[in-house]
């Protein structure tokens, strides 16, 4: 099974699954969380989606509260802080965890890929970050102090989209 086949739900609550959701595009898969010291990320990922959208790359947003409790909100209150406060304009899911028993079949994938000092393993923190090519498979990952505006990151996308 792909990763694209993984079920999920819109942070609306309507089921859907990643392919869906990133419908044939590169995909920048980020565990985002509204009161953590990161959050302020959200900026440069909307910055990615509006540079990118065009061609073919859009970022998914996957609210997580495994961080300190850094994403208590509910789905409401996630998508009106997300909009009202950065504008974001991507693709947000419901909020899921990223590691132990309970982590996501999405998270499950992800987490074996390594970042590029070679660890692989359990999420460190929020705004981690796994670029997809559009055929699910995972190219890249960027630990979570990785600025959406890196050149590493920037790269990692130019290299992909169209």
């Amino acid at each position: 099974m792909s990763i694209l086949d993984a079920k999920i739900a819109r942070l609306d609550g309507t089921p859907t699954t990643l392919g869906a959701l990133t419908d044939g595009r590169v995909a920048l898969l980020v565990n985002v969380a509204s009161r953590c010291g990161l959050t302020p990320q959200y900026t440069g990922l909307e910055a990615l989606q509006e540079r990118y959208a065009d061609r073919g790359f859009t970022v998914v947003g996957l609210p997580c509260n495994q961080f300190l409790g850094q994403e208590p909100g509910t789905a409401d209150e996630i998508a009106e802080f997300c909009s009202a406060t950065y504008g974001v304009t991507f693709p947000m899911t419901e909020k899921i965890e990223v590691n132990g028993d309970d982590r996501h079949e999405i998270y499950a994938a992800l987490t074996s890929t390594p970042n590029e000092k070679g660890e692989a393993g359990d999420v460190e923190w929020n705004f981690e970050k796994f670029l997809l090519a559009p055929d699910g498979t995972v190219v890249a990952r960027f630990r979570p102090k990785v600025e959406p505006d890196d050149p590493r990151l920037v790269d990692a996308i130019e290299g992909l989209v169209e």
